[in-house]
């Protein structure tokens, strides 16, 4: 997908994205590796549930006082509503992604390197992507990520199968992306990541 440069004196910015359990975080740490700044959307999303009032009182008025147990959100419960009701997870990502987003931005500011990677679990779905110079998309087989998921978070497979029917699908989010990775478990990440860091320097 063709995309603009940024200016000169601002990093190129990559957005980093993939459905759940297919590697992101992983590939995430083979561009830290290369010395690529890296700011994970989701871990901030986190810390800004915690911390910011301001956040945990639209989430409170929209959610009502379930939604946290003190300062600390009630997850279990925000996730079982955002994964069920579409309207419930746009609402939430209203409130949460633009203060990320700030946070974001103040971020970028202060980078030197060539390029920046956004990692985020729902970019494509947030609209995240239009704002990104280059897009890369780590993808797997349906059931390879199943299994993974499973595994790794203790949850039965309905409730993953939930969590991935609330993202777009593969097929939807390929032809918007620059850059594939393919991590079924068969084909070699770092060869495919140290590819895609050499066609993003060298487009410099």
């Amino acid at each position: 997908m063709s995309r603009n440069l940024p200016k000169s004196n601002t990093p190129i910015e990559v957005g980093l994205t993939g459905g759940i359990a297919a590697g992101k975080s992983l590939a995430a740490e083979i561009f830290k590796v290369l010395s690529v700044p890296v700011f994970n959307a989701d871990t901030e999303a986190k810390t800004i549930l915690e911390t910011s009032a301001e956040v945990r009182r639209a989430i409170i008025e929209r959610f009502g006082e379930k939604a946290y147990s003190g300062n600390l959100p009630n997850r279990p419960f925000l996730a079982d509503r955002v994964f069920k009701d579409e309207s419930s997870r746009k609402d939430l990502n209203a409130i949460v992604h633009p203060a990320v987003g700030r946070t974001y931005a103040e971020w970028v500011k202060v980078q030197s390197a060539v390029y920046v990677i956004k990692e985020a679990a729902i970019t494509f779905e947030t609209g995240m992507y239009k704002q990104m110079d280059r897009m890369i998309l780590v993808i797997a087989p349906e059931e390879v990520r199943l299994s993974r998921a499973v595994k790794r978070d203790g949850s039965d497979r309905e409730k993953i199968e939930n969590r991935m029917r609330a993202q777009w699908s593969d097929e939807k989010k390929i032809p918007l992306s620059d850059f594939l990775i393919h991590n079924d478990g068969q084909t070699a990440l770092i060869p495919q990541v140290l590819k895609i860091h050499k066609n993003i320097l060298s487009s410099v």
